[in-house]
């Protein structure tokens, strides 16, 4: 796999250093962050390749990749501050969608102040669409394109935004925003894409009327469940915050005490999560759009 193709290196987009095709160094870079340790991702590549690498060079060439991206990344977040965009593809997208999402990575190494593997990393998915026609033909996904950082979330704003300008967010003809309604999400959301629809993730919001549900009813929550996203998925949300500021009301006040799933502190938080979040949760004029309303791209990607 080493050494067979150093004419075509520069043509062929080979890595000079690395000296892997780049579907080799995809492979040896997945299965070393797949994996428990990079000794057992050498074990699956020799498998593969007949080869005998050690953990050590599969270690050498992830952080080699890792190293470069790192550093396309940042050199691209400040060409950006000085106002140097990429440009967008030839032809125009139909329908761009932009999702964000954050999720827990467990590393190999422990943070020396929190003694903890996990960490946090916040992933970026851009989406070309085929429109839905709002009735049987359900919008289809054509190229999504990845960007994650374990960084700040206004060091994620700024790739966020390069990686849709290099995507055509200028040049597409609509362009709509997912997002789970997280507090850093909707502060990107805000500096970067403003002025775009904002969307918050159908099953992010419907599982929350779940926990409602399961709080109140913990032994027959599926017929209270069922009927709170029917509503939503209709877009009776009117008729939800009503029936959750009612059922607040009943419950009283959230007590210091109150433990984490308990009905008065899972119905209050929700009512306030419903509450700021009711504009982004027009479903049924989303789904006639023919717009997607779940963000399982962005999710997966977490995952």
């Amino acid at each position: 796999m080493t050494g067979l193709f150093p004419p075509q290196e520069q043509a062929w987009g080979l890595d000079a250093k690395a000296g892997l095709t780049p579907q080799a160094l995809a492979k040896v870079c997945r299965e070393s962050a797949l994996t428990q340790s990079f000794d057992v991702a050498a074990e699956t590549i020799n498998e593969d390749w007949g080869t005998h690498y050690d953990g050590k060079q599969m270690q050498r060439w992830s952080e080699h990749v890792g190293e470069k991206v790192v550093k396309l990344q940042e050199a691209e977040r400040k060409g950006y501050a000085r106002g140097k965009r990429p440009e967008g593809p030839a032809n125009a997208s139909e329908l761009l969608v932009i999702g964000m999402d954050g999720g827990r990575v467990q590393g190999r190494d422990k943070d020396p102040d929190t003694q903890s593997r996990w960490k946090e990393d916040k992933v970026l998915t851009i989406s070309s669409y085929v429109k839905g026609d709002g009735k049987d033909k359900k919008p289809q996904r054509l190229v999504t394109s990845y960007v994650a950082t374990m960084g700040t979330s206004k060091t994620f704003g700024t790739l966020a935004r390069v990686e849709a300008e290099r995507r055509g967010i200028r040049q597409a003809q609509e362009v709509v925003v997912m997002g789970d309604a997280a507090a850093w999400i909707d502060t990107v959301a805000g500096e970067h894409f403003s002025c775009h629809e904002r969307i918050v993730d159908y099953s992010h919001s419907s599982e929350r009327l779940w926990d409602c549900a399961r709080a109140l009813e913990p032994a027959r929550h599926k017929a209270l469940g069922d009927r709170l996203e029917s509503d939503l998925y209709e877009g009776r949300t009117g008729k939800l915050l009503k029936w959750l500021a009612k059922q607040v009301e009943e419950l009283g006040a959230v007590r210091a005490s109150d433990p984490e799933h308990h009905p008065r502190r899972v119905l209050a938080e929700n009512l306030t999560y419903f509450e700021r979040n009711q504009r982004h949760m027009d479903y049924p004029r989303y789904r006639a759009n023919g717009w997607p309303i779940g963000s399982g791209v962005t999710e997966s990607g977490v995952t």
